[in-house]
């Protein structure tokens, strides 16, 4: 059971109908409390006391009698699947919603420009998302005037956080990596409001991948478990399969347009070694054709196992002997090498050193391009390498011995 959480205080359109209920007899404080508790929120019974002694909300006029019976004749207004009341809980449901419906058409057979359907509809879910969070703890998410006042829309009405706005507030609840992803997406969507693109599903998958783990992840861990997707969203079946030769010549197929590539170049270019590699901005994972050894899941088509169990160091073994060398960034050899007992190797003596030796050049076998443009990553050949150097000159990386004290 999800712990309890802040929010859990009636709405104007409740205490208007709570008083109209009050007016009736036979009511009790605790039969009218029943009408107003679900899974996202429960109300203290004192609240209903407040109500009736108009010790609080007393400028809250009662529902007419006729508002009072839809209520009642609808009540339960809920989802089947989660308990969510549609009313109650409109936003946490079209968050849910936005993103099943942002996936389904990702996913959807026969659809050319999948990525952009996916990113806007993915937004609005996230949008939803964060305003259903800040809504409970209290936070209003309205655009205010230079003067103080609520800004309106033409037809009068309030104007709401877009999504960019969430993800600065102080209390935005989102992981660094997250928000990282999301603003990834939202520079690429703005590039697609103003320009036409070819497809670019295939260069961005990683990033679509990551936002729907980052979503679920996020709405269980801010709302409860119970209201995850995994159980709406199956496994997407395919008709094909890629050799390595086919993906090859299908990323070539595929180059992106000028702009585009020019926004995901700059983009990446803000962020360090470290935060390209989070997976909750980019996700990735390899697949191995996999015989089932045991009955019960011979039929299974993706089978997920922990990284350090047994099974997970054998698959990952077959990947870097089959798939690629070990890889390494520039931030990992340098802290590698301070751990090994050198703490004065610096990123300024790294760079200095395979611009010297000349290290990128592709001749030399010690790495390559990384995921992302200008990005470059090592393998094992060239970290004995700078080991190498660095107990070659240990009186310069080294810190230097000291006397014992007697």
């Amino acid at each position: 059971m999800a712990a309890r959480k802040r929010g859990n205080k009636l709405e104007k359109w409740e205490i208007a109908l709570i008083k109209a209920m009050l007016a009736r007899a036979g009511s009790s404080d605790q039969d009218i409390l029943a009408y107003f508790t679900r899974p996202t929120r429960s109300i203290n019974h004192r609240a209903i006391a407040e109500i009736r002694t108009e010790s609080k909300h007393k400028s809250t006029k009662a529902a007419a009698e006729a508002d009072l019976e839809d209520f009642l004749a609808t009540w339960p207004e809920v989802d089947p699947q989660t308990g969510l009341s549609l009313r109650g809980d409109e936003l946490l449901i079209k968050a849910r919603e936005a993103m099943v419906a942002a996936v389904h058409v990702f996913n959807g057979a026969g659809l050319t420009f999948r990525a952009e359907l996916f990113i806007v509809t993915s937004v609005i879910a996230w949008t939803y998302l964060l305003h259903a969070w800040f809504r409970r703890e209290g936070i209003d998410y309205r655009y205010v005037e230079s003067d103080g006042t609520i800004k309106k829309t033409k037809e009068g009405e309030d104007c709401y956080w877009d999504l960019g706005k969430c993800l600065r507030h102080a209390r935005c609840p989102i992981p660094k990596g997250a928000i990282t992803n999301l603003e990834f997406l939202l520079a690429l969507r703005h590039e697609i409001e103003h320009r036409s693109t070819n497809r670019i599903d295939d260069a961005i998958s990683a990033k679509l991948q990551a936002c729907c783990i980052n979503f679920n992840d996020s709405i269980k861990k801010l709302f409860g478990a119970q209201f995850g997707l995994e159980r709406r969203l199956p496994i997407a079946l395919q008709f094909v399969t890629f050799s390595a030769d086919q993906r090859s010549i299908l990323k070539k197929a595929s180059n992106l347009p000028q702009h585009i590539a020019t926004m995901m170049d700059a983009f990446h270019q803000r962020l360090t070694e470290e935060q390209q590699a989070d997976s909750q901005f980019a996700y990735r994972v390899a697949f191995i054709p996999k015989t089932g050894n045991r009955a019960s899941n011979a039929d299974l088509a993706i089978e997920f196992v922990k990284a350090d169990s047994a099974e997970g160091r054998e698959i990952n073994s077959v990947l870097l002997k089959e798939v690629d060398k070990r890889r390494f960034t520039a931030t990992q050899i340098i802290r590698t090498i301070r751990d090994e007992g050198f703490p004065n190797f610096t990123q300024h003596h790294h760079t200095t050193l395979w611009q010297e030796l000349d290290a990128r050049n592709p001749t030399k076998g010690f790495g390559r391009p990384g995921d992302y443009p200008n990005t470059w990553v090592w393998y094992e050949s060239w970290l004995a390498r700078v080991r190498a150097h660095c107990q070659e000159h240990a009186d310069r990386y080294a810190p230097l011995n000291r006397p014992t004290e007697r």
